[in-house]
């Protein structure tokens, strides 16, 4: 389904003076809120099939043509909002009664798809050369401060996640501040799986030396995309309080850095 030109991409869409790197924002259809775009999911729907129905789809890179319509990522409201029907009315409202069918199993497939979207990301990094593996590498790379970003599987062993944390912390000048990598809601299997590599455990991701102010670091990319999935998966009530990396540097995802 092609989009004509002149025809608006999203649902709703709040556009006042530029806040962030999109410099534009959404406004949620549960909840009415106006976010910045880079915070929120967008749904999109497929073209009518023989029955003129169209199926609601996540679409986490927001790149779908035609209407969307933008969700705050959070599964237990969403799941919420599904078993009471608010979400249903909210997309006739934003797809204006167009014949819809939202999937029974929406829920996880949003998880799967932001899943696949920090796989992707990972993978892209990796192969240019900006995510560090291997425990005792990134511990070099981290205590000489040349990890912007620590990572740890769901999986990994907690004297593993503070040894390396520790050494993030030398590296970054931040000893006594509590900073420490994320835990992603992700396995080993399943980095392992995303990178190509075996027993993937915990990771860096390096910031490229000579990168100017402008544009975004291979960290914060990542950073964006684990951020996505972790709250998601964690919801807004664990969102608010202080897990992670509540004691250090946070980018605008969300997701902690170290200090630069």
């Amino acid at each position: 389904m092609r989009t004509p030109t002149n025809e608006r991409l999203t649902h709703d869409i709040d556009e006042g003076p530029a806040s962030g790197a999109s410099g534009s924002e959404r406004r949620c259809i549960l909840s009415g809120k106006t976010f910045p775009r880079e915070d929120l999911l967008r749904l999109a729907v497929s073209p009518p099939d023989a029955d003129g129905v169209s199926h609601v789809l996540p679409d986490p890179g927001a790149k779908a043509p035609g209407r969307g319509a933008w969700i705050v990522p959070d599964r237990e409201a969403l799941e919420s909002a599904l078993e009471e029907g608010h979400l249903k009315r909210a997309l006739l409202r934003a797809f204006r009664g167009a014949r819809l069918a939202i999937p029974d199993d929406l829920a996880g497939r949003i998880e799967a798809a932001l899943s696949r979207s920090l796989a992707d990301r990972l993978g892209l990094e990796l192969r240019a050369g900006h995510v560090v593996l291997g425990s005792s590498r990134i511990e070099e790379q981290a205590r000489a401060g040349r990890i912007e970003l620590l990572l740890h599987a769901r999986d990994s062993s907690e004297d593993g996640r503070k040894r390396l944390d520790q050494a993030w912390r030398v590296g970054s000048d931040a000893e006594g501040s509590g900073l420490r990598g994320e835990v992603l809601p992700l396995d080993r299997a399943a980095l392992s799986v995303a990178l190509g590599r075996d027993n993937v455990v915990h990771l860096g991701v390096s910031h490229p030396r000579g990168q100017g102010a402008g544009g975004s670091s291979p960290a914060s990319r990542v950073a964006h995309a684990a951020s996505r999935l972790s709250n998601y998966m964690a919801g807004a009530a664990e969102r608010s309080g202080a897990h992670a990396l509540s004691a250090g540097t946070a980018d605008a995802s969300g997701v902690g850095t170290r200090n630069t």
